[in-house]
């Protein structure tokens, strides 16, 4: 089973390295405490994450606080630093930045699912204003990365998902290691107003068709709750 770690993209490393052969997530480095939420805005966070999927379980979550401070986003950010990267500018590409100010403290929720064919990881963020990161470079389409002794290799294409929300941008990643233990990334972001909502799905194999399904869905949570 693949072990989820939450997070956004900047956790990949883990999941599709690490987790794949279910090596234990980096202890999370100190963080400052987050500010505490208004009810308003944790129940507003809160109800635009996905419900359980059918055949799936909670295995994460939720946790709501400051993004930067949560436990998922210290993992993942651990772990990126444990691996050695061909190109570490490509790690976190085309996904929120947890190291900047105004990312790390805004309020966000996270989730995991998990299930024997894989896992779901689905966070929320409530920006000071609207925001959405940069296309992936072409020069992170296609990198290495030695993690915990393994080399993977990790291969991006840019998904034709339908449009969703404001902006929105869909991609499917093939992490290959040399230990035989391959994974499929599928990364949706989508924004509404100040609201990002960014998804994985991790599995041995990622249909892009069911990648969108879970991106409607978690659209029209979205925009349930979007301001």
């Amino acid at each position: 089973m693949l072990k989820p770690i939450s997070g956004i993209f900047l956790s990949l490393l883990a999941i599709a390295g690490c987790a794949a052969d279910n090596t234990p997530a980096a202890a999370p480095a100190a963080a400052a405490p987050s500010a505490p939420q208004a009810p308003a805005e944790t129940a507003r966070l809160r109800a635009a994450l996905l419900p359980v999927p059918k055949g799936m379980h909670v295995a994460y979550g939720p946790e709501l606080g400051a993004f930067g401070s949560l436990k998922s986003t210290q993992q993942g950010l651990a772990a990126v630093r444990q691996a050695k990267l061909q190109r570490p500018e490509c790690a976190g590409a085309a996904q929120l930045d947890a190291a900047k100010p105004d990312v790390a403290q805004a309020p966000a929720a996270v989730i995991a699912f998990a299930a024997d064919r894989g896992s779901i990881t689905q966070a929320v963020v409530a920006l000071p204003k609207a925001a959405f990161p940069a296309p992936l470079p072409k020069e992170c389409a296609s990198y290495t990365a030695d993690v915990s002794g393994t080399q993977v290799t990790y291969k991006t294409r840019t998904l034709a998902m339908p449009a969703k929300g404001d902006e929105s941008r869909a991609y499917l990643t093939t992490a290959a290691g040399d230990n035989k233990k391959n994974a499929e990334i599928g990364s949706v972001i989508i924004r509404r107003g100040t609201l990002i909502m960014s998804m994985l799905v991790v599995g041995q194999r990622v249909k892009p068709q069911g990648l969108y399904e879970l991106a409607r869905l978690a659209d029209e949570n979205l925009a349930r709750v979007a301001r």
